[in-house]
């Protein structure tokens, strides 16, 4: 399809792309070894003359530097605790409601599938007080179960779940059903293995969304210290 001097010039290109994706993350490695008055130095200097861990001794709250009501591992294991089981929760439900829209056929169900996806147009900005109300009924505010709940359903993922299965011949299905396999069967053995791709990169946009869901936990949660 290309040249070899087309091949060329898009490897140089993808090179310089990837220099300019990868310099801010090499800067901020050298910025955090510096003391703060040497960070916005000029010219700057990438390696240092010293090494300086007073830094990560405040965040890993290590020796006597660290403030003692700050601990970015525990903030750290809470993220990522809230966004694995929100990624797996999704692709579970979403998966599950894709095949239904896809596959089993009932009355209602594209007027259903239409009305669901219409809830895309709501901001989540709208529904943050109401929430705020029902969490606060439920006795789940402040809480993780106030971060977890909601995640576990996205319109998105059972959008991209729903048009993977309809890629898929109904053929399968229907020789499925013909030798006796349920529903759940036919889901759990037959489809879902088809459909991985479609499911890896559901959960990694879903655990990268919830990752840097930082407007809800600031909502929710009063106590970022809050222990699984």
């Amino acid at each position: 399809m290309f040249d070899e001097t087309g091949l060329e010039m898009i490897t140089a290109i993808m090179l310089v792309v990837g220099i300019t994706m990868i310099v801010p993350f090499l800067w901020r490695l050298s910025a955090s070894m510096k003391r703060e008055i040497d960070v916005t130095s000029l010219p700057i200097k990438w390696i240092p003359d010293y090494l300086y861990t007073r830094n990560y001794e405040i965040v890993w709250n290590i020796g006597d530097a660290a403030p003692r009501d700050y601990h970015f591992g525990l903030a750290y294991f809470n993220s990522i605790k809230i966004a694995v089981i929100n990624m797996l929760g999704s692709i579970i439900t979403s998966s599950l409601a894709g095949y239904a829209f896809a596959k089993i056929k009932f009355r209602g169900s594209n007027a259903i599938f239409l009305l669901y996806l219409g809830t895309m147009m709501v901001l989540s900005q709208v529904t943050m007080i109401p929430k705020f109300a029902l969490f606060d009924k439920l006795g789940i505010l402040n809480t993780h179960y106030s971060m977890i709940l909601p995640g576990l359903v996205t319109v998105t993922g059972t959008f991209l779940m729903r048009q993977a299965f309809m890629q898929v011949s109904d053929e399968l299905r229907e020789s499925a059903c013909i030798d006796g396999a349920s529903e759940i069967c036919i889901w759990a053995q037959i489809m879902l293995p088809i459909v991985k791709p479609t499911m890896a990169s559901l959960g990694m946009i879903v655990f990268l969304w919830n990752w840097n869901n930082y407007l809800d936990a600031l909502v929710f949660l009063r106590d970022w210290r809050l222990v699984p």
